[in-house]
């Protein structure tokens, strides 16, 4: 058995976005108890992540540690054709996930305690993200 649907996430910017309550709303409606969900992101300046949900800090501090490795602006890009985040942007898409996958049981995520569902948006501007979920019996 398969079932996809198809979302859109609008971003106000660099940062993470929840989408656990997404993901288990797709899950609860499935016509089937278990499987396993597929989050994909259709976007190269956008990912996916599962990260802890419980504290706000560590998506904070994630973001912290990204600025660093990927800035903005770096006078090493050549790829600076929609700005200065737009080559840093790609850079933390490939260091993080375009998809995920996530096992279900009795329609539940079978996600630990602190776990959540992010998609981390790179670019500094608001952006329209589509994401796909697949999920298979």
């Amino acid at each position: 058995m398969f079932q996809q649907k198809k979302l859109t996430v609008k971003t106000r910017g660099r940062g993470t976005y929840e989408i656990t309550t997404d993901a288990q709303n797709f899950v609860r409606d499935l016509c089937f108890d278990a499987g396993l969900l597929n989050i994909f992101i259709t976007h190269t300046s956008a990912s996916l992540v599962v990260t802890e949900n419980a504290d706000n800090d560590v998506r904070t501090d994630l973001e912290t540690i990204f600025a660093e490795l990927a800035p903005d602006g770096d006078a090493r890009y050549l790829h600076d054709a929609e700005g200065p985040d737009d080559m840093s942007a790609h850079v933390r898409s490939v260091l993080t996930q375009t998809s995920l996958s996530i096992p279900f049981q009795d329609k539940h995520l079978q996600l630990g305690t602190w776990q959540g569902l992010f998609l981390w948006e790179h670019r500094t501007r608001p952006h329209s993200r589509r994401l796909i979920f697949s999920a298979v019996a």
